[in-house]
């Protein structure tokens, strides 16, 4: 089908109402949305989960599945109405004129046939084009993708990519027929930071070549800043804020997006003495929205008798560019009145060494030929000789890239795996040999674990208050059933749960009320250190900062030792004393979080700082893109581990390393890094952030 021409607005979605209908009731997912994508231009659509960003874009493609349906409003597709198509036009529109980008690229992927196969299909199907000049086509978008060896990837199948691979080759299959609009659901959140940021660079740069508008659906307001033009910001199943990027960001005029931005950690932001603010309460469901304004009940400035009648509707700014606003009092509020500061918090007094890890390894061995186990036997070194001290009341934050080695070190120290070598030290008694079901209850108790998935974690058959009890069991605390359910209700409290909650099933929790039943769980037996592996990233940024906040305030009285896995550096910055960076197995720098977080770095922290986006227009970055993929574990790079995608390696004279693994260099007291490159080299290193004069 040949693409028609329209010299108006690429998207116009026009009061859109979208409801779902089950046997009870009907539910309203989107209500009164509006909004316009031109030619060229990036809109980015940002909210909490279930605000009905997702729908919006089901809707554009006609794909709300059975019970969905548009109830209100119109959308137009270069002028014309989508609901209007016939089967046939809106079969050619997808794909050809419209194409989707999903959040999870296999499931956007065919795992039986090859990846130059599935490329080929689209323009075949759309254009009717032969096969010869289909290939070329692929060839040419695999290479605008900046994939390596492109001819071999063609010959792949998706298994034999990595995830990053996998969502490149989504986007060039989503560019094949070059599309008018691209719709991008999340694209980036199964992906490293390092990955993010090249796949975001790569977004942007085919937008600009292929003329293609998009709408980006995202929950992380950095990612907008960086690749979007414009904003919408939804709650709860409507715009509430919509503006070009500098408006929304600078003269933000709505209640929920200043609460937005009060939740991330933005440079400056700081445990104790500038802690983030949560927002209070609840989202609502879609059936028990209040009336009036549906953010109200969460909001600073709620007026009773104001906000919760009648239908709130959008305001126009005035000065500004297409700037508008759902909110009642918006010429009553000071939206440039300094932030009330939160409650400050006293610094945790740091105690005595509480971990120890000395030259530990963990080794695997692996058949060379996984899919039969025969032949000879590969060694993959997950750990190598990794060396930190913990203390008491001390936050010791664990960041790098899939693949590190970060989780394997946890289990290690968990008693899930027996290291291979050196020595783990808990109080001064070594553990790093004894399995866990080998461990004394006291040691058991004394490590444990809050998970990435709290909707993993938790029995689905048992309620709330039974599975802590469990815990409270297997730690044999209290000494009868009543001591340890009152014992169980402490815990709810100190999670900031209602003690209800103790009878109700895990599906009736919210995934950040799951993740707090987690925490109670991990404290249940008084633990000497909890080893968080990224225990916020599946949960919405609001909910995040109330579970950041909970488990540093448990850490203040319970003086707990917090190992921090993850690779949001925000976050990292926002609650660690100390950061230890990891890459393919060894520690490349460790420090204060003052010390890694500013000049000298080590190159490839300094990569990794340069990757995080942040919501703050006043930010400038320097922008460093890693270029290639991280090396197996199974198959090293001889010498420097980072020496393969290094930018500073030219600095190293006598190809030094590529041949020998970099001492550890001291640069002050605390702060060490694993690089070859001279002390005048690392401290000639300008900061990767800077806050723009103003």
């Amino acid at each position: 089908m040949a693409k028609w021409d329209y010299d108006g607005p690429i998207l116009e979605i026009d009061k859109l109402s979208i409801s779902f209908f089950t046997r009870l009731r009907e539910i309203p997912a989107v209500m009164d949305f509006s909004a316009n994508v031109m030619p060229g231009e990036a809109l980015g659509l940002v909210g909490e989960s279930g605000c009905g960003k997702s729908t919006v874009a089901l809707g554009v493609m006609q794909d709300l599945g059975v019970n969905g349906q548009i109830v209100g409003g119109t959308i137009k597709f270069k002028g014309r109405d989508i609901s209007e198509l016939t089967p046939e036009e809106l079969r050619d529109v997808r794909g050809n004129e419209i194409a989707m980008i999903y959040q999870e690229p296999m499931a956007s992927l065919n795992p039986a046939m090859r990846i130059g196969k599935q490329l080929m299909e689209v323009p075949m199907i759309h254009e009717g084009i032969d096969a010869k000049v289909a290939y070329q086509r692929a060839l040419e978008v695999v290479t605008d993708v900046k994939l390596p060896d492109p001819e071999r990837i063609l010959n792949s199948f998706p298994h034999q990519l990595s995830g990053g691979q996998q969502q490149r080759i989504v986007i060039a299959m989503a560019l094949m027929s070059k599309p008018s609009l691209l719709i991008l659901d999340e694209p980036t959140t199964a992906l490293d930071v390092t990955v993010e940021a090249a796949v975001v660079d790569l977004v942007k740069d085919l937008g600009k070549k292929y003329g293609t508008s998009m709408l980006f659906i995202s929950h992380n307001l950095g990612l907008v800043l960086e690749t979007c033009d414009r904003i919408c910001v939804m709650y709860s199943g409507e715009a509430v804020e919509r503006g070009s990027i500098d408006d929304v960001f600078n003269q933000m005029q709505h209640p929920y997006t200043q609460a937005l931005f009060r939740s991330i950690p933005l440079p400056g932001a700081d445990k104790n003495s500038r802690p983030l603010v949560a927002i209070p309460g609840n989202f609502p469901l879609p059936h028990e929205r209040p009336p009036g304004c549906n953010f109200g009940p969460r909001c600073d400035y709620f007026v009773e008798g104001v906000c919760d009648t009648g239908n709130v509707m959008m305001e126009q700014i005035s000065g500004d560019d297409r700037h508008v606003s759902r909110c009642r009092r918006i010429k009553e509020i000071d939206w440039h009145a300094p932030i009330a500061a939160a409650i400050r918090q006293e610094k945790a007094e740091i105690g005595e060494v509480v971990l120890k890890m000395k030259d530990l390894k963990k080794y695997y061995e692996v058949a060379a030929s996984a899919l039969f186990g025969g032949g000879s036997k590969k060694v993959v070194k997950a750990n190598e000789t990794l060396s930190f001290e913990a203390r008491e009341s001390e936050t010791l934050a664990i960041v790098g890239e899939s693949g590190c080695g970060k989780s394997t070190f946890a289990k290690v120290l968990m008693g899930l795996e027996t290291a291979t070598d050196g020595e783990i030290l808990l109080d001064g008694n070594s553990i790093g040999d004894i399995p866990i079901e080998a461990r004394d209850t006291a040691t058991v108790s004394s490590v444990q674990m809050v998970f990435q998935n709290p909707f993993d974690t938790l029995n689905p058959s048992m309620t709330v208050g039974r599975q802590i009890i469990r815990a409270l069991e297997i730690f044999k605390v209290g000494a009868n059933e009543s001591e340890r359910r009152e014992r169980m209700l402490v815990l709810l409290d100190m999670v900031k749960l209602p003690r209800e909650f103790a009878d109700r099933m895990p599906r009736q929790l919210s995934g950040g009320q799951k993740q707090r039943v987690g925490i109670a769980r991990a404290f249940a037996g008084g633990a000497r250190i909890v080893v968080a592996d990224e225990p916020v990233s599946a949960l919405d940024v609001s909910v995040q900062a109330a579970v950041t906040d909970l488990l540093m305030e448990i850490q203040r009285t319970e003086k707990t030792t917090l190992l921090f896995i993850s690779h949001d550096l925000s976050i990292v910055r926002y609650l660690s004393d100390r950061v230890m960076v990891m890459y393919l197995g060894h520690v490349v720098e460790i420090g204060t979080t003052d010390q890694v977080f500013s000049p000298p770095y080590h190159p490839y922290t300094e990569a990794l700082l340069s990757a995080v986006p942040i919501a703050d227009t006043k930010i400038e970055k320097k922008r460093i893109v890693l270029e290639g993929e991280i090396p197996s574990a199974m198959n090293p790079p001889s010498g420097c581990p980072f020496q393969t995608r290094c930018g500073w390696k030219d600095q190293v004279p006598d190809g030094l390393c590529d041949r020998e693994v970099p001492p550890m260099v001291t640069l002050a007291e605390g702060h060490q890094v694993k690089c070859h490159l001279s002390l005048e080299i690392l401290h000639r290193m300008e900061p990767v952030i800077k806050i723009a004069a103003e």
